[in-house]
């Protein structure tokens, strides 16, 4: 009877529990940050709105813009997260008008107000040449400064980048290498440092895991990353050239048709407003609004970005995509 009566009550526990969880409005934020960041976020909207059922999933950035543009208004995605801001560009007909709802203090170029409030900016990802300097010693090799540096035919074998076909990461230095030099001589400075690449990466990230692995000696590669490595007691160096540092925008949106869903204002205020700051202040350092603090040890102050017009236009992008033959 005693043990009849504890299976009765441990059932109608769980009903009772499985009834508050149905109950919960199901709020779904589709992330392209890097995992550790999405693990960040869903502990703190979990904690932050019990009352609701938000769920954070990963999605590339092409994956999530391909979704959302196929799927509009009738998709289950309520929240975008750190959307690349050419994608955001490309759906932006899909995108809720999110005007005043975001109280950080961008600098210049970088307000809700420069995205047509469809978007919050999220976060600069910019780059630097990255070497290790315990390969450069065994080679017997001094580390590069300029771009041109990496033509020299004793880096050959040497050097990485991502490919701007795949990552964002590669087309921001593709892009910036343009925006200097012109389509022509770009192309051409390219043709002359393929004999000097390993390989294209295919992901932001591959140029570091060649350079930890001792496989390469420099790498084109996110500035955060090397820090990060670095911080782990690896031999590395960010070298900025002096065009300065190349960088893409993300950006976060409520999806048009959602915003007046329940709860959805109501997070995406959250993940606008303060988790933005938790993630500069601890993930990704880089400036976009006035006082942002960093809390990363030995991250560059005072860093000078290169030129980076035109690094929102999709159709510009897709066109210098289209003539990239590597």
């Amino acid at each position: 009877m005693k043990k009849a009566l504890i299976v009765l009550i441990a059932i109608t526990l769980l009903f009772t529990f499985f009834a508050d969880f149905g109950s919960k409005e199901t709020i779904v934020v589709c992330s392209s940050l890097e995992q550790f960041r999405n693990d960040e976020l869903q502990e703190q909207l979990s904690e932050e709105f019990p009352h609701y059922n938000v769920i954070v999933t990963y999605m590339s950035t092409g994956k999530a813009a391909a979704k959302i543009y196929a799927e509009g208004e009738t998709t289950e995605v309520d929240i975008i997260a750190g959307l690349e801001t050419g994608y955001m560009n490309n759906i932006k007909g899909e995108l809720a008008d999110i005007s005043g709802m975001s109280r950080i203090p961008y600098v210049e170029g970088l307000t809700p107000a420069d995205n047509g409030n469809l978007w919050v900016t999220w976060e600069r990802q910019a780059g630097a040449i990255i070497v290790n300097t315990e390969i450069l010693k065994k080679h017997g090799l001094e580390a590069p400064k300029t771009y041109d540096d990496l033509l020299k035919p004793e880096y050959k074998g040497l050097v990485a980048m991502p490919d701007p076909k795949s990552s964002g990461t590669g087309y921001f230095f593709y892009k910036n290498w343009v925006n200097i030099w012109g389509e022509e001589k770009t192309l051409e400075y390219v043709d002359k440092l393929y004999p000097n690449l390993k390989q294209f990466t295919e992901s932001g990230s591959g140029p570091i895991k060649l350079l930890k692995q001792g496989e390469i000696a420099v790498g084109l590669a996110l500035t955060f990353q090397g820090i990060n490595e670095i911080n782990d007691g690896q031999p590395f160096e960010i070298i900025f050239p002096p065009e300065g540092s190349p960088y893409s925008l993300t950006g976060s949106a409520i999806v048009k048709g959602h915003q007046d869903k329940k709860g959805v204002s109501e997070v995406f205020d959250y993940i606008a407003n303060e988790f933005l700051k938790y993630d500069k202040e601890y993930f990704s350092p880089e400036t976009i609004y006035e006082g942002q603090v960093n809390n990363i040890e030995n991250y560059p102050q005072n860093i000078t970005y290169a030129d980076m017009t035109g690094i929102q236009d999709y159709s510009q992008k897709e066109r210098l995509l289209s003539i990239w033959k590597y």
